[in-house]
């Protein structure tokens, strides 16, 4: 029995076997195919030529996209003295430091991001549990543990987002909406290519983006050709 709806089905059907497309025709197509009656998220689906099982050659990094992902972000900040009047003026939505955390801990999660200036870091702890497997609690590998907010808040007020390949080797990633036009898609996509190519690790050989997918929310996939985006780039 089919996992999909009928729209999907025929959306697959009217695409017949494109095989592998330029980057412009893969966007082009995905905004066309898209029929949901909401604005759908464009998401990009990484194979990558890595052994996920070693942790030398975990994928994991940041991409500043030029035109967001068209979404209001909120960030939160743990912070105190000084440096919560420089993250409020850098536009942070949240900045605190116990009465944040006890307000997490009571089940509030109104926000998309958490930076924390280090010093504050040894009671944001309380709330590994909480935010780390939801991908919330502040890292300094990623830039979110630092006494230097304003740009970081600043970027992520932006569109920074982050991203990390999961157990199969994959990362996946939004790079905007079907709303987009297709040249703010297109930077978008290469903004990202980019900073994934960037974080490669030294341990991983042989080709490292094997497959690149994309796709909206509810339509079909998309391949996308990997030598004719990256060359580019």
């Amino acid at each position: 029995m089919s996992k999909h709806g009928k729209k999907y089905i025929n959306t697959v059907k009217g695409l017949g076997d494109v095989g592998a497309l330029s980057a412009d025709a893969a966007v082009d197509l995905v905004k066309k195919s898209a029929y949901a009656k909401f604005d759908e998220s464009v998401d990009v689906n990484i194979n990558l030529g890595i052994d996920p099982t070693k942790g030398d050659q975990v994928v994991r990094g940041s991409s500043l996209l030029p035109h967001g992902r068209g979404k209001k972000v909120r960030v939160l900040v743990f912070a105190k003295g000084d440096y919560v009047e420089k993250a409020e003026q850098a536009g942070a939505d949240y900045v605190g430091a116990e009465d944040l955390i006890e307000k997490i801990q009571g089940g509030w999660m109104e926000f998309d991001y958490a930076v924390a200036t280090p010093d504050i870091m040894g009671a944001v702890g309380k709330l590994a549990r909480i935010l780390g497997p939801r991908g919330l609690l502040p890292n300094k590998r990623v830039g979110t543990v630092t006494f230097d907010v304003e740009p970081i808040v600043q970027d992520l007020k932006k569109g920074r987002s982050f991203f990390k390949n999961d157990k199969q080797g994959l990362v996946h990633y939004s790079i905007g909406r079907v709303s987009f036009s297709s040249e703010q898609l297109l930077d978008n996509l290469r903004a990202f290519i980019k900073s994934l190519t960037a974080s490669r690790p030294a341990s991983a050989k042989g080709k490292f983006i094997k497959k690149i997918t994309l796709a909206s929310t509810m339509g079909p996939g998309v391949i996308i050709d990997v030598e004719d985006l990256t060359k580019a780039l």
